[in-house]
This record gives structure tokens, C-alpha cells and sequence, in this order.
């Protein structure tokens, strides 16, 4: 930097920008002087007129003196001056202020007067806080918190405009939203937070189970489990040489907690969030070709494309835990991943319930015989409603029976986020139902077979 300004005093010839002397004599503040005594310039002239002392400049403006008037009388002091005068208005103007008031429209002073007049006037004092209400109910308090679907709307618009080179498969799309959501919620947590106490709740064996962790803690189990699909992408598990109890999300889970020294801490954010980068980034390198791959839950698995659905959902399930431990608010997921994530559930009932028969936790196949693959059996209709909603024909004896209008023996209506918090164990079944018709005791099945969907 100083080797550039030398080279400008040294080789900067332009006459309209001066000499480095010129801009040294320029740079001197008014009322003083860079080349002659204090007071004047040094050669007799009155640096009143030409404080510079050349005659081809012109004299500067002087700097005003004790007062505008030139009395020689100092400025009043701020804490001198005298109040402004209240303005003094008849009840009728007054009144017809009290629209402006209420909109917060009025100027200062008219505000202390009308705010003055309600002290006296009772009348007004009522119709003051009748509009001031109304303008309440006008004017809709939002919240601080982005909108779910803002992250989605913005990378749609960007897209647009330049697509990507590598995009990310539409199935795996739920999944980078909602670990990026938890991610932002994560980032001012403390100490105090990372500690902060969180129960996991799911069904197990018709059921109600929970087990205590701190967020922390959460993040390690998101972590853990996650690790499942990163094996079957071929990428590092987080266990590392940590040997699980059984390969199964619970069984993972325990096994990590086991081996740290210490509880996990804020520590466990940053390989949590690497690795979700990593999933996304894999997938979306292979061109979405690999959305078949098999991904082992233990008793059973899931091809990647449900497997990342099923690790959104849990995503999203754990973060609105770690929100309630820390008294924040946390908006469900945008409805088109809802409606995914609601689709995946779905979709799952009818294995389900044909494994809870077979442990004799369900009622038995109508007519106790399974329905041949491809027909139509009995079916329960689900109807989601709300954000992210729709209807399901859930085939009700087998899961290769297809589900049927004509066969419908039951109807049950749900909320979208209620059937979701139902899925993850956190709504008793028998409390969850908005609207049943029908066979009772499909419904119970069906009910139990959404909640017994739950897991650590």
C-alpha cells in the first residue's frame, strides 16, 4: 500500500489533480496553516480571505462563528432549549385521530396529545382500545422462524434458472432438507442445550417404551443409524471398529453410546453433518441409479429410495424432539416431503400387519386364508388430511392383495402430521383417530400397525 502511494506522489503529473505538495497543502484544516506560524501564513497575508496564501485559489469558506446572527453570544445549549409547546386540540379533532392512532400513523406530537386526551376522556379511552383491537385482528402476528418450505421454494427458483450439473435425486430430496432444517436449528445451540435433557418415545409390543438421552445424544443416534445406508453406499461407517449388539438401528444406537468415554457432546454435530453431505453427494453422483440398493435394517430392509425417505422422517421426528427439550418452535416438513414421507408409511402397513399376525398381535386374515397375490381384498381406506394429505387403500390380508374401493370395509381419517407422530410412537393409538367408520377391529389393526412402525 505504501509503495503505491509513492509511486502517485512521484509519477502523478495530472495538472487537475495537483502535486503531492498540492494535496498536502489541501489535506490542512481550516483555520490553520502547514507553512507559517498559527494565525497566519507566514508572508503577511490575511489567511482570513486566502487561508491557502496563493493568490490563484480561492478563499475558503470560514467557518461560522458563535451564533448565525454574529452577536458573539455562545449557541444555547441542547438541554437549554425549550420544550416544543403540546399542541392543544379540540375533542372533535381529537377524536378523529384515534384511527391514525391506533395505526400508529400519528406524528409525535399529535400522539402525546391524543395519549394525553384518553387520561381524561372516558369515551374516547373506549373507542381508542376498540379500534386499537380491531387493528390486532387486521394485522397478523408472524413468526420469526423461516417457512418450512422457504429452503425448497429459493433452490426450485435458482434451479430454474441454472440447472445443476449433478442433481440431487427427487427421492433423496427430503432427506437433504430436513438434515439441513436440523442443522440450522444446531448451529447457536450451547453447552446448556447439547445437554439438555430429551426422551425417546416408541411402541414396542403394542407398548409404550422410552429411553432418556440429551441432544447430544440424539445426534449420535442420527448418526449411528444413518451409518446404515452409508455402508450400503460403500462409505465409512461412524462405528468405525465399535461392534454393534445387532445391526439394527437400537442395537447401533446402544453400542455407541456404550463406547464413548464421555457423553457426546456438541462434538458429534460436525461427523453427523459430513456425513449427510456425503449420502446426498453419493447418490446424486451415481445419477439416482442406485435407488433400488437394498439397505439392511436387521429383521428386514428397504430399497435407498425408502431408506433415505425413512432417515428424513426420523430426521425431522428428532429435531422436533430437540426442539421441544430446548422450548423452540419447529414447523413440519414442506407439504410435498410430507406427502412422501406419509406415502412411505403407507405403503409400509400391509407387510406390517401381516408380520404382526403372524406374532398373533393382529386379528386373522377374513376368512383365514390369505388373499391370492395381485387380487382385491378387503381394504381400509386412510384419508390424510391436511398439508401434504391424500387417500391410501390399504389392503388388509395380504400384502401382495391390492387395495380396492369396492372391497372397502373401513374408513379412517387422520391429519397429516398427527398420522406422522403416530408413525414415529409418539400418539397412542387409540387416541390418534379423527374419524373412524367401519369395521372396528380393522381399524384397530391398522391403527396399532402404524404405531408399532416406530423404533429408537
Amino acid at each position: 500500500m505504501s509503495d503505491r502511494f509513492e509511486a502517485y506522489d512521484e509519477h502523478d503529473e495530472d495538472p487537475d489533480k495537483g502535486t503531492g505538495d498540492d494535496i498536502e497543502e489541501r489535506s490542512t484544516p481550516v483555520g490553520s496553516s502547514g507553512h507559517g506560524s498559527e494565525g497566519g501564513s507566514g508572508d503577511g497575508t490575511d489567511d482570513g480571505d486566502n487561508p491557502s496564501g496563493r493568490p490563484d485559489q480561492p478563499p475558503r469558506i470560514p467557518l461560522p462563528r458563535a451564533s448565525v446572527e454574529d452577536t458573539g453570544r455562545p449557541l444555547p445549549e441542547l438541554d437549554e432549549l425549550p420544550p416544543p409547546a403540546p399542541l392543544v386540540l379540540e375533542h372533535q379533532v381529537l377524536k378523529s385521530l384515534l384511527g391514525a392512532w391506533a395505526l400508529a400513523a400519528c406524528s409525535a406530537e399529535e400522539t402525546a396529545a391524543v395519549e394525553d386526551h384518553l387520561g381524561d376522556c372516558g369515551s374516547c379511552a373506549e373507542e381508542a382500545l376498540r379500534l386499537r383491537g380491531a387493528v390486532g385482528l387486521l394485522q397478523r402476528p408472524e413468526s420469526l422462524d423461516l417457512d418450512p418450505g422457504l429452503r425448497t421454494r429459493v433452490l426450485d427458483s435458482c434451479l430454474e434458472r441454472r440447472p445443476p450439473r449433478i442433481p440431487i435425486p427427487k427421492w433423496a430430496l427430503p432427506y437433504d432438507a430436513e438434515t439441513a432444517r436440523l442443522d440450522a436449528l444446531l448451529q447457536d445451540f450451547g453447552d446448556a442445550e447439547w445437554h439438555a435433557p430429551v426422551r425417546l418415545r416408541w411402541f414396542d409390543a403394542d407398548e409404550a417404551t422410552s429411553r432418556r438421552t440429551t441432544v447430544a445424544g440424539v445426534m449420535a443416534h442420527l448418526l449411528s443409524v444413518d451409518g446404515l445406508v452409508a455402508v450400503a453406499l460403500g462409505l465409512d461407517d461412524p462405528m468405525g471398529e465399535t461392534p454393534a449388539d445387532a445391526p439394527t438401528p437400537a442395537g447401533r444406537t446402544e453400542a455407541y453410546w456404550r463406547a464413548s468415554h464421555f457423553p457426546p457432546t456438541r462434538s458429534v454435530r460436525t461427523p453427523w453433518r459430513e456425513q449427510s453431505h456425503d449420502l446426498v453427494r453419493t447418490v446424486s453422483f451415481t445419477g439416482g441409479t442406485t435407488g433400488k440398493l437394498a439397505v439392511p435394517y436387521g429383521d428386514f430392509s428397504l430399497p435407498l429410495h425408502d431408506a433415505m425417505l425413512d432417515r428424513a422422517f426420523e430426521c425431522w421426528v428428532h429435531a422436533e424432539d430437540i426442539a421441544d427439550a430446548v422450548d423452540y418452535p419447529y414447523e413440519p416438513p414442506s407439504p410435498r416431503h410430507l406427502n412422501r414421507m406419509i406415502d412411505l408409511a403407507a405403503r409400509m402397513l400391509p407387510a406390517v400387519l401381516a408380520d404382526r399376525r403372524q406374532k398373533g398381535l393382529a386379528a386373522p386374515a377374513h376368512g383365514r386364508h390369505l388373499v391370492p397375490a395381485g387380487m382385491p381384498g378387503r381394504t381400509l381406506r386412510l384419508e390424510i388430511e391436511g398439508h401434504g394429505g391424500g387417500e391410501w387403500l390399504i389392503p388388509l390380508d395380504s400384502p401382495a392383495a391390492l387395495g380396492s374401493a369396492e372391497h372397502e370395509v373401513a374408513h379412517v381419517a387422520l391429519d397429516g402430521v398427527e398420522f406422522c407422530q403416530l408413525a414415529a410412537g409418539h400418539v397412542p393409538p387409540a387416541e390418534a383417530a379423527a374419524g373412524q367408520v367401519g369395521d372396528r377391529e380393522a381399524i384397530r389393526d391398522v391403527l396399532y400397525a402404524a404405531a408399532s412402525m416406530s423404533r429408537m
